[in-house]
C-alpha cells in the first residue's frame, strides 16, 4: 500500500519532471476520496534552496534520510546525469522502490539499481544509459516499464503514465482515473506503446470521437474496417493513423482499455468473471483470464481479493 512518497531535489532539477511527480502523489484531492500521501521534499540541507533554473528555486524540508523509509522514492531528471552527491547516491541504493521520470534513470544506474534489469528513459538518452550501464537492459521504444521495485518512465508525458501506473497499481484504477480527470490526461496508456512518434501533418485530435466510441462500446466487437468505417476513412488510412496518433494498433489500444475496465469492475462490483469478461469485450472469462494476467500479472479473481474496494464484494465460491 502507497502511503508516502519522497522525491529528491538537487541543483539542476527539471521543472516539468518535477511537477509531473508533484501533481500526482502531492496535491490533495480528498474530497474526491483519493488517499493523501505523505509527500516529502528532500535535500542535503533543508531549508537551503535548491536552484532549478531561470530564476526558480525549491526548498526542501527533509533530508536525505528521510528516502530510506518512504514506500517510494519517486526521481525526477536533472540537468547533470552524473556528479550526484554520494549520499544521495546512498540513499537510492537502500530505497524499497524507486520510480524515475525521463534522465532521473541514470542517479539509479549510478546507484546499482539497474544492473539485470529491464528499464527505459528519454529516447534521447537511451544510447548513453546503454552504454554507461550495460548491465542494465534498456528498451529505448516504451513509456515506461515496470520491474518491481523499480519503474522508469520515458521523458515528459511518459512520465505521467509511469506516476499514473503506480498510483493504478498500489491504490487501484478508480484512484488513478480520478487523479486522470482532474490532470485532463488519459487514464490508461499502454507502457509498450512507442515513445517516440514520428510528426505527422494530422491535428493530434482527429481520432478522438473514434477513440471515444470505441471506449462507449467495449463490449462490442471492433474490426479495422468497422473503426475505419466509423472515421470515414479508409481501411489502410485508418490504421497508418492511429499509428501514429497512440503509438499502438487498433487490437492493442483496445485490449488495454478493456482490461483497464475489467478491473474497475472487479474492484468496485460483485459481478462475476464471466459478467465482468462480457462487458468488457472479452467474451469468455478465460480469454479475459489471459488478458488480465498478461497485463496487470495476476488473475482477476486474486485482483479482486487483492484491492475490492469492500472486501466483503468478492465472488461468492462456485458451487
Amino acid at each position: 500500500m502507497l502511503t508516502s512518497v519522497a522525491v529528491p531535489v538537487i541543483d539542476g532539477v527539471t521543472p516539468f519532471e518535477f511537477g509531473v511527480l508533484f501533481e500526482v502523489f502531492a496535491v490533495d484531492r480528498s474530497d474526491e476520496g483519493v488517499p493523501r500521501l505523505d509527500f516529502k521534499l528532500c535535500g542535503e540541507r533543508p531549508g537551503e534552496p535548491v536552484r532549478m533554473g531561470l530564476g526558480a528555486f525549491l526548498v526542501p524540508d527533509h533530508d536525505l534520510d528521510a528516502l530510506h523509509t518512504a514506500d517510494l522514492v519517486a526521481v525526477p531528471a536533472y540537468a547533470t546525469h552524473d556528479g550526484y552527491p554520494p549520499a544521495l547516491v546512498d540513499a537510492i541504493r537502500r530505497a524499497r522502490t524507486l520510480l524515475s521520470v525521463c534522465s532521473g534513470s541514470f542517479l539509479l544506474g549510478v546507484a546499482g539499481r539497474l544492473d539485470g534489469r529491464r528499464c527505459t528513459t528519454h529516447w534521447r538518452y537511451a544510447d548513453e544509459l546503454a552504454e554507461r550501464f550495460p548491465a542494465a537492459r534498456v528498451d529505448p521504444d516504451v513509456l515506461f516499464v515496470d520491474d518491481g521495485d523499480v519503474i522508469t518512465g520515458a521523458g515528459t508525458a511518459a512520465g505521467i503514465d509511469a506516476c499514473l501506473h503506480v498510483v493504478r497499481r498500489e491504490l487501484g484504477a478508480a484512484v488513478a482515473t480520478t487523479i486522470a480527470r482532474r490532470m485532463v490526461v488519459a487514464p490508461q496508456r499502454d507502457g509498450g506503446q512507442r515513445q517516440f512518434i514520428r510528426p505527422t501533418s494530422v491535428r493530434a485530435d482527429s481520432l478522438q470521437p473514434t477513440l471515444a466510441w470505441m471506449l462507449d462500446r467495449l463490449d462490442t466487437e471492433h474490426t479495422v474496417a468497422s473503426l475505419a468505417e466509423h472515421a470515414r476513412m479508409s481501411e489502410r488510412t485508418f490504421a497508418r493513423r492511429f499509428a501514429a496518433e497512440t503509438g499502438t494498433t487498433p487490437h492493442r489500444w483496445l485490449t488495454a482499455q478493456r482490461v483497464l475496465r475489467a478491473r474497475q469492475l472487479l474492484e468496485e462490483t460483485r459481478l462475476s468473471v464471466e459478467d465482468v469478461a462480457r462487458l468488457c469485450g472479452f467474451g469468455t472469462a478465460a480469454l479475459l483470464r489471459h488478458h488480465f494476467n498478461a497485463v496487470v500479472g495476476l488473475p482477476p479473481k486474486d485482483y479482486r481479493r487483492s484491492f475490492a474496494h469492500d472486501h466483503a464484494a468478492v465472488e461468492p465460491p462456485e458451487a
